[in-house]
């Protein structure tokens, strides 16, 4: 049996977050506006491509598989979540995520391991601090949102403070409205989004958005 003193015990790491859709860019406009005016911090703002992976058995169904790469690769960041609880609306789930230097050798690797890409959305973030809580303004081929990510006991109050009222959270995550925003399409028979597709034939590259 090989030694496994090379692993180091460490703490389950767990998000908590609260997301909610807005109406439209002149509300996402006004958040923006808000968290200047608070003070808050702009930490990062590009543009990803996020690759949700479906497992080959029974063992990885619980598990949220995502492959995200930043403006155009090569570099991205792989990132498994266990189920979702909920809590006066805050949605919390283990979450491990690393860093990858190479999403397509990270993709074939994972390929061979039986995974497969069910389907791709693009996403346009912005990242702001404020009071220790991470606020993402994010547009989405179906829509507006923001998301609140930190301490699941302070969210609903700083939530509250933007304009936002905790019991309208999303409880879906993108990637499951993703999926839901492609089926309508499809049952509607339109084509799929500009930006939005199904397979990995290309991850194309892009400039980091403002949003």
């Amino acid at each position: 049996m090989a030694s496994r003193g090379f692993r180091k015990t460490r703490d389950r790491t767990f998000e908590s977050e609260l997301k909610f859709r807005l109406t439209g860019p002149k509300d996402l406009a006004r958040l923006r506006s808000v968290l200047r005016k608070r003070g808050a911090r702009l930490a990062g703002r590009y543009r990803e491509e996020n690759l949700r992976l479906n497992g080959p058995g029974k063992s990885t169904r619980n598990t949220t598989l995502r492959l995200r790469v930043f403006n155009g690769g090569p570099k991205g960041r792989l990132t498994a979540k266990g189920r979702a609880t909920f809590q006066d609306g805050v949605k919390t789930r283990e979450e491990t995520e690393i860093e990858v230097t190479d999403v397509h050798a990270t993709l074939d690797l994972l390929e061979l391991l039986g995974f497969r890409v069910g389907w791709i959305y693009p996403k346009q973030r912005s990242v702001w601090m404020l009071d220790g809580v991470a606020v993402t303004l994010d547009v989405l081929d179906f829509g507006w949102f923001v998301e609140l990510e930190g301490p699941p006991n302070g969210l609903p109050a700083l939530a509250a403070s933007l304009g936002l009222d905790p019991k309208r959270a999303l409880r879906d995550s993108y990637s499951v409205m993703a999926r839901k925003y492609l089926k309508d399409r499809s049952r509607k028979g339109l084509p799929p989004a500009t930006r939005l597709s199904s397979t990995t034939a290309a991850v194309p590259a892009a400039s980091a958005p403002k949003v």
